[in-house]
C-alpha cells in the first residue's frame, strides 16, 4: 500500500512539475519570437530560423528558473490535493505533512541533478549553436572577438583600416604574448607590433617590451621600446563581459575541465559563480519546495487558489531579487562570491527549517 500510495504521489506531483515547465516553455518562445524576428528582419531567411533559434534558447533559460517553476508546481501540487481532500485521504493512511514534504522536497533534490548531469549538458550544446548561429548572422561584424584553443583574437576596425589582435592568453588584466597587425583598406600589411605584456584595463592598452615591424616601401624596418600605446574599442571589462555567458558550458564541463580553464585564462570569478550556480540548483529546489509546503499544508480547509497563487508570485519575484542582490554583491567583493551564490539558500534554509516543524504538528 505504501508504495502504491508514494508512486501515486510522485506521478502527480511530477505530472504537475512538467505542465509548468511547458507553460513556461510555450511563454518563453512567445516572448522570445519577437526579439528573434525583430533581430532577424533585415536579413534573407524564413520566419524558420528565428523559430528554431528561440526553441534552442528557451531550455537553458528554464534552468535558471527552476527553483521559481519548482515553488509554483509544489504549491499547485499541494493546494490541488488540500482542496480535493487528497490530503485527509493520506493523513488517514499514517502520511503527515512533514512525510509528504520530505517525498517531494527530495523528489525535488534528485530531480535537480538528474537535471545537471542529463539535461543540462543538453541545454548547454543548444545555447553554443544559438550563439555560434546568432553571431553568424550578427550585424556589428567589423568588430569580431574570439577564444579558443590557440588563444585570443580580435578584430577591429580603425580609421585607417583594420587591426587584428592575437594573445597567448589572458592574465589578470594583461594580456601576454601579443601580437597586432596593423592593415591598411587593402588589406596589405601596414605595421607589425609584438609586444610580451599588454595592459587593457583601460581602452588605451600599454603594452611593454615592445618590437614595432613599420613597413616603409615593401621593406620592413624595426624599431624598440620598453613601453608603447594603442587606443582599443576593447578594455578588460569589455572582454570579459563577452565570455561572461556560461550556459554553453555544462555542469560537467565546468566540473571535469575546471582547472584546464582557468589555466586557458578564464576568469577564476566566472568560473566560481558558474559553477557554484549549478552546484546550488539542487539544494534550491530542496528549499523551495519546503517553502511551498509551509504555505500550503498549514490547513486542510479548502481555499481560493488564486490567493495563494498570487502570494506564490510576490515570494518568487522577492526571492529573485534577494538572489540577484545577494550576486551583485559577490562580483563587487563585498561578501565573498562563493558565499552570494549560497547565502539565500542558506536564508531560506533557516526559515524553512521553523516553518516545517510548525507543519509538522498540524
Amino acid at each position: 500500500m505504501n508504495k502504491i500510495i508514494i508512486n501515486y504521489i510522485l506521478k502527480n506531483f511530477l505530472k504537475t512539475f512538467f505542465i509548468i515547465v511547458l507553460a513556461f516553455y510555450s511563454f518563453g518562445i512567445i516572448l522570445n519570437l519577437f526579439e528573434e524576428i525583430e533581430f532577424f528582419k533585415n536579413k534573407n531567411v524564413s520566419i524558420i530560423t528565428p523559430l528554431i533559434l528561440t526553441s534552442i534558447y528557451i531550455p537553458s533559460l528554464i534552468i535558471k528558473f527552476l527553483p521559481f517553476i519548482i515553488f509554483i508546481s509544489s504549491m499547485w501540487y499541494m493546494l490541488k490535493i488540500r482542496n480535493n481532500k487528497d490530503l485527509l485521504t493520506l493523513k488517514v493512511y499514517g502520511y503527515s505533512n512533514l512525510k509528504i514534504f520530505f517525498i517531494l522536497a527530495f523528489t525535488s533534490f534528485f530531480l535537480g541533478w538528474l537535471i545537471l548531469f542529463l539535461i543540462n549538458p543538453v541545454t548547454s550544446s543548444l545555447a553554443k549553436y544559438y550563439e555560434q548561429t546568432k553571431s553568424n548572422y550578427s550585424r556589428d561584424i567589423d568588430h569580431l572577438i574570439s577564444f579558443n584553443k590557440n588563444g585570443l583574437w580580435i578584430k577591429e576596425n580603425t580609421k585607417s583600416g583594420t587591426r587584428i589582435i592575437s594573445a597567448d592568453k589572458p592574465e589578470g588584466k594583461n594580456l601576454l604574448d601579443v601580437t597586432i597587425f596593423h592593415l591598411d583598406k587593402n588589406y596589405m600589411l601596414k605595421e607589425k607590433i609584438i609586444s610580451k605584456k599588454a595592459n587593457i584595463n583601460t581602452n588605451n592598452w600599454k603594452l611593454f617590451e615592445v618590437k614595432i615591424f613599420n613597413n616603409i616601401n615593401g621593406l620592413f624596418s624595426l624599431e624598440k621600446k620598453s613601453t608603447y600605446e594603442i587606443n582599443s574599442i576593447y578594455d578588460y571589462e569589455k572582454i570579459n563581459n563577452l565570455f561572461r555567458n556560461f550556459d554553453t558550458m555544462s555542469f560537467i564541463d565546468l566540473l571535469l575541465s575546471y582547472n584546464k580553464l582557468k589555466k586557458d585564462g578564464y576568469n577564476k570569478n566566472y568560473l566560481d559563480q558558474s559553477l557554484h550556480s549549478l552546484l546550488v540548483i539542487p539544494f534550491f529546489l530542496f528549499m523551495m519546495t519546503a517553502l511551498a509546503s509551509i504555505l500550503t499544508l498549514n490547513t486542510l480547509k479548502k481555499s481560493d487558489n488564486f490567493k495563494f497563487i498570487a502570494l506564490g508570485l510576490i515570494i518568487t519575484v522577492v526571492i529573485f531579487y534577494l538572489k540577484d542582490l545577494s550576486l551583485a554583491l559577490g562580483q563587487i567583493d563585498r561578501i565573498p562570491l562563493i558565499l552570494s551564490v549560497w547565502s539565500p539558500v542558506i536564508a531560506l534554509s533557516l526559515f524553512t527549517f521553523v516553518g516545517v516543524l510548525q507543519i509538522n504538528e498540524k
